[in-house]
């Protein structure tokens, strides 16, 4: 009888822990989503060119971001003229290491304070596979994101953390997605806060791209 009591009295002691074991991650996760507050416009810099390669933003945040676009073998592309299944290479510096970002071509909305998109390829696919730095992989949208939960979910890792270098690996997909076509409207390869900072707008660099044919 006396065991019995003993296990009952333990078992209210196993299910908050469970409880807590649950909750610890949900809090990691979602409480620095809930707190961060957003640091303004990107700035980005108009350039002197139609198809520059290479943008740079002086964010509100004091942040002198950019990032280049180039093809695999480190060659110049015609961003005027791009086909499907071509890969790009967009590598940046001075991003916020603390913050994720996708990459991928998008449609350049009117308002520079509303999130860029749609996107070709959606949001990036979340696989429960860490992508390390310098891993060679294309595909029309990527992640980066060095928080440790979320490069379980297939996040890449940034090249350098503290200085706020990436490199990312895009396959340009179908430029005809639902709701919108960068071969009509204005699109461009861009970098943006990934869903722990949906609002945001600091990260927000893009090089303007159009389709052959």
């Amino acid at each position: 009888m006396a065991s019995t009591d003993s296990r009952r009295r333990r078992w209210p002691w196993i299910v908050a822990g469970v409880v807590v074991l649950l909750l610890v991650p949900v809090a990691v996760l979602g409480v620095p989503i809930l707190l961060h507050q957003n640091q303004g416009a990107s700035g980005q810099v108009d350039a002197t060119e139609p198809w520059p390669l290479t943008v740079t933003g002086n964010g509100a945040d004091g942040r002198t971001r950019t990032f280049t676009v180039s093809g695999e073998d480190g060659a110049a592309v015609d961003t005027s003229a791009l086909t499907v299944g071509q890969h790009l290479v967009v590598s940046g510096s001075g991003f916020d290491g603390a913050r994720g970002i996708y990459v991928a071509i998008c449609v350049i909305p009117s308002n520079p304070s509303v999130k860029p998109g749609p996107c070709i390829g959606g949001v990036p696919e979340q696989t429960p596979t860490a992508v390390d730095a310098g891993t060679v992989q294309y595909a029309p949208s990527n992640w980066i994101n060095d928080d440790w939960a979320w490069k379980l979910f297939g996040a890449r890792s940034y090249d350098d953390i503290a200085k706020g270098t990436f490199t990312a690996y895009v396959e340009v997909g179908d430029p005809k997605g639902k709701d919108f076509d960068c071969r009509v409207d204005a699109c461009g390869i861009f970098t943006r806060n990934d869903h722990t900072a949906l609002s945001d707008r600091v990260q927000d660099l893009y090089v303007p791209v159009a389709f052959a044919g």
